[in-house]
């Protein structure tokens, strides 16, 4: 097991992971690709905000399902709680200190066939079904 410390830009939202990182993703879901994350998937019991709480926003879209966090003050994108895995985060590789992303061969994910609200998706996606 591994602890590292994270940001955003400004310094407002810290936090820490403890969790061991093997794996990095991409999403080519709409948002994902816009705002060209790296990240990692932790548990939530591996992730705690040392500070900074009161000051993320959070984004959600399409089922409502995922929640991305970013600092109000800055705009940086530090973490999201996962839609087809709720209990656990991705967080953003580049706002961790002294993590060198370059050791990794980034897994590319299908967010764009999973963001799109369909009767047909797979299982493990969870919410709904059906437009709202």
């Amino acid at each position: 097991m591994a602890c590292y410390r994270g940001s955003c830009h400004c310094g407002a939202v810290t936090f820490r992971i403890d969790a061991a990182i093997d794996e990095l993703t991409t999403c080519d879901c709409s948002l994902c690709r816009r705002k060209n994350a790296l990240m990692t998937k932790v548990h939530e019991s591996e992730l705690e905000i040392l500070s900074g709480e009161d000051v993320l926003s959070t984004y959600s879209w399409n089922t409502g399902r995922a929640k991305h966090f970013f600092c109000s003050r800055c705009g940086v994108y530090t973490f999201h709680r996962k839609r087809a895995a709720p209990d656990h985060f991705g967080v953003n590789v580049f706002c961790l200190e002294n993590f060198d992303a370059s050791a990794f061969r980034p897994r590319a994910t299908d967010g764009a066939g999973m963001s799109v609200i369909d009767v047909a998706s797979r299982p493990e996606w969870p919410g709904p079904r059906t437009p709202r």
